[in-house]
Formats: C-alpha cells, sequence, structure tokens
C-alpha cells in the first residue's frame, strides 16, 4: 500500500535519479461540470489523468519501482463507472453493512465510448455472481489465483491509456532503446493539460481547501485517492514551495485518514470512491 512521503524523502530521491445523476446519460453530460476551470476543450477520464501525473514529462514512461499504478487505475474505472451511472454498490443490508461486503452491481450496460469502461462493463455483465470492489480491482489487474476468472484481465492499460492521450494531443509517441531492448515511450507535449491538472489539484489542497470531502469536486476528490492509491502524489505537490508541500501533504493525509465507513454513510457522498480508499487501505 503506498503511504505519503514527505519532503525528506522527496528531496532523497530526487539526488538518487451533491445530488446523484438520475441517469447514465445525465453522468456522462456533467462529467466535468463539477469544476468550473476545468477545460472545455480536452476531458480526461480519471484513468488518464492518474496516468498523466506519473508520467515523466521528457522520458514518457513512469517510474520503473512504481508497483501501485496499475491496480489505481482499475480502481479509477470503478470509480469512473460510478460516476457515470453505470455501475454502484448492492444496497445496504443487515449481513452487508461494511464497503468491502457489498457487491458492484451493473446498474446499466449502456457504452460509455470508451473502450476501457465498456470492457470493464462487458465482464461486470458475464459474471454469474457479483463480486466486491476489491475482487473486482484484483480481477481487472490479473491478481487471482482463479484460473477461470483470468479472463476478466484488463491487459495493456497503461499502453491504451497513453494511445488514447496521444489521440487527444497530450502525449506524443517514441521509441527508446534501453541496452538489451526498445520500448515505446509517451512524452509529454502537451504540459498545458498536465500543469492545468496539477495546479487544479493543488489548489483544491491549498487556496481552494473547504476542510470536508462532500463539499469538494466529486472527481478531485476521486483523483486525490486514486494519485494516493497510485503512488503519484508527490508528482502532484513536488513542484510547492516548501511551507505550502507540508501544508497540502498534511491535509491530504487527514484527507486520506478518514474513516471511508463514515464518510460513505454521510448524505451527498460517493460509495464508490470511499470503497475503492478501503480497498487499497487493506491491500
Amino acid at each position: 500500500m503506498t503511504t505519503l512521503t514527505h519532503r525528506g524523502r522527496r528531496a532523497e530521491a530526487g539526488r538518487n535519479s451533491d445530488k446523484k445523476p438520475d441517469s447514465e446519460e445525465d453522468a456522462d453530460r456533467d462529467l466535468n461540470d463539477d469544476d468550473p476551470d476545468d477545460s472545455k476543450d480536452i476531458r480526461l477520464t480519471l484513468m488518464e489523468e492518474v496516468l498523466l501525473l506519473g508520467l515523466k514529462d521528457k522520458e514518457g514512461y513512469t517510474s520503473f519501482w512504481n508497483d501501485c499504478i496499475s491496480s489505481g487505475l482499475r480502481g479509477g474505472i470503478l470509480i469512473e463507472l460510478a460516476l457515470r451511472g453505470r455501475i454502484c454498490l448492492e444496497p445496504l443490508s443487515i449481513r452487508k453493512k461494511r464497503l468491502l461486503e457489498r457487491k458492484v452491481l451493473l446498474k446499466s450496460d449502456a457504452p460509455t465510448g470508451d473502450v476501457l469502461l465498456d470492457e470493464t462493463l462487458r465482464h461486470i455483465r458475464a459474471t454469474e455472481s457479483a463480486e466486491t470492489v476489491q475482487t473486482w480491482i484484483e480481477l481487472l489487474t490479473g491478481e487471482t489465483w482463479n484460473p477461470f476468472k483470468l479472463q476478466y484481465q484488463l491487459r495493456n492499460v497503461r499502453e491504451r491509456i497513453a494511445k488514447a492521450l496521444v489521440e487527444k494531443g497530450i502525449l506524443t509517441t517514441e521509441k527508446q532503446n534501453f541496452l538489451l531492448f526498445d520500448m515505446t515511450t509517451h512524452p509529454v507535449s502537451n504540459t498545458t493539460e498536465k500543469q492545468r491538472l496539477v495546479k487544479k489539484l493543488q489548489e483544491s489542497m491549498l487556496e481552494r481547501w473547504v476542510n470536508d470531502p462532500h463539499r469538494m469536486d466529486r472527481r478531485t476528490l476521486a483523483l486525490l485517492v486514486l494519485a494516493h492509491s497510485s503512488d503519484v502524489l508527490e508528482n502532484v505537490f513536488a513542484s510547492l514551495a516548501d511551507d505550502k508541500y507540508d501544508v497540502a501533504m498534511n491535509r491530504t493525509k487527514d484527507l486520506l485518514d478518514m474513516d471511508p465507513e463514515v464518510e460513505a454513510a454521510k448524505a451527498r457522498s460517493t460509495e464508490m470512491i470511499w470503497a475503492v480508499l478501503a480497498a487499497f487501505n487493506k491491500s
């Protein structure tokens, strides 16, 4: 599980190298309406935003030491589908009260227009019995001992997301030689879009801090959870001055240390965001 880092660790690393949508149409239409500062020209999914935060701008690949981003991207897929009104958690019951005990239910299999989201919808529809959030993250990542469930693994996720970002004009494609092999990389070509994304997250923890996750833009809250789970949160605050860095990291830590069960039960909450956080807290 990822942990929040401190300024000292970052310096050492540098030296060493409110209303829920009634329908999926409403959810798709309002995808980015929560944040008035979002670009009206480029629409990014949560998975695309997480990968963009994790990529080295010039090199065009994520850290070789990051073993969290794969599962983080799968968690992003589940949250994205929930925000678009395609899936939800089963209702609370006497036997199933906790987030990680409740199964993921299909609300609508209407296509989203995103290949990864639609492939995941087909997998959820095809399962004989419903699965929990944590199980779905494991299945989509391929972390299962059941050979009959390997069919639910999403393959080449990073590369597919990167290609989508290339099509949107944010990344480009290059070939780099690493001694024994060639690797396709995707350097950032539209630095303005990445800077906008970083600035939005920084401001959510500084100038626009509201000290209440339920008053935050849902997609910003989800992205903070996913950036933490994918171990790319350090990249968000790396450019801040030391005093602002400490404030932002401490507020983020307080946010992520909240009890998902308590927060999910509050009005205006998005249960899937807290369920994904609970799954990563347990792993």
